[in-house]
């Protein structure tokens, strides 16, 4: 039986003609699966699904989502995330594919624990090695609603790219790239075309920018290894379709031990003009 599939051009691209078409007849696409985003069940044969084809250095896994969860698309992850994604969605229909990308990000050093789903890693093209990003997910209040978020703050002032000197051109950076200064957290900031959280197998795995030569998006924060969230996270994410993402300079934020603590750091940040923000769609486009 035909299946409700969406298959984009860069999937295809990537797929063939061919498989494409045996996708689409049913022939090689499972009626029934679990969402690669939302991990909650879909059937192809009612509901539309998206073909979703995560690529790494050697391999590529094909793997199906609801369309209302993300679009169809090509996600470029290191391998190491694909064999933990592979491992994450075994036996829900994710497919091996034959593939070959170039090489992502090399990843940065094991990321630190914390309460809050903290990680540390190097954004690309952005900072120096001294410095890497920490990243917290965590529950924000605004405007009497939870919205998902996630605090950027770097361990070392950022310089400009081929400058040298102790300046912080963190914001100011982000600033350039459409994030927004606040001075308080009274509303939900706009969103970020082109920016996107990436969020499959029910884990968190980059923040993607525009690719400035075109093309698929490019990992502007890559998790080092999948990094785990709460339940009540990945519903408000899925429930706005949408993720909160602050970024503050070095000190501003610090790593707070619970969700109240990081919103009075985040409070303060903004009155001191310190803090900009965006929202960006759920590995959107």
């Amino acid at each position: 039986m035909p299946r409700m599939l969406d298959v984009s051009d860069e999937v295809r691209a990537e797929i063939g003609d061919e498989e494409a078409a045996r996708l689409l007849a049913g022939e090689s696409a499972p009626g029934s699966y679990d969402c690669t985003s939302c991990r909650t069940p879909g059937d192809s044969e009612q509901e539309r699904t998206s073909t979703v084809l995560f690529v790494g250095d050697e391999t590529a896994v094909l793997a199906f989502a609801h369309a209302t969860c993300l679009p169809s698309q090509v996600v470029q992850v290191t391998e190491e995330q694909l064999q933990g994604a592979v491992r994450a969605i075994g036996g829900t229909g994710a497919e091996p594919q034959q593939q070959a990308q170039q090489p992502v990000q090399q990843q940065a050093p094991q990321p630190h624990p914390h309460q809050h789903q903290h990680q540390h890693q190097q954004p690309p093209n952005l900072v120096p090695e001294q410095a890497v990003l920490g990243v917290t997910s965590g529950l924000v209040l605004v405007q009497d609603e939870l919205h998902p978020a996630l605090v950027v703050e770097p361990t070392a002032p950022v310089a400009r790219p081929g400058t040298l000197g102790p300046g912080d051109d963190f914001l100011p950076l982000l600033i350039e790239q459409g994030f927004m200064p606040l001075t308080e957290l009274a509303a939900v900031p706009p969103v970020l075309h082109g920016w996107s959280v990436l969020l499959a197998a029910g884990q968190l795995h980059a923040v993607l920018q525009p690719n400035p030569n075109g093309g698929r998006p490019v990992a502007w924060w890559q998790a080092h290894q999948p990094l785990q969230v709460t339940d009540g996270w990945r519903a408000a994410a899925n429930k706005h379709q949408q993720v909160l993402m602050f970024a503050a300079p070095v000190g501003s934020i610090g790593r707070q031990p619970r969700e109240d603590l990081m919103r009075d750091a985040l409070d303060k940040a903004a009155a001191n003009g310190k803090l900009v923000a965006a929202a960006l769609p759920l590995a959107g486009i």
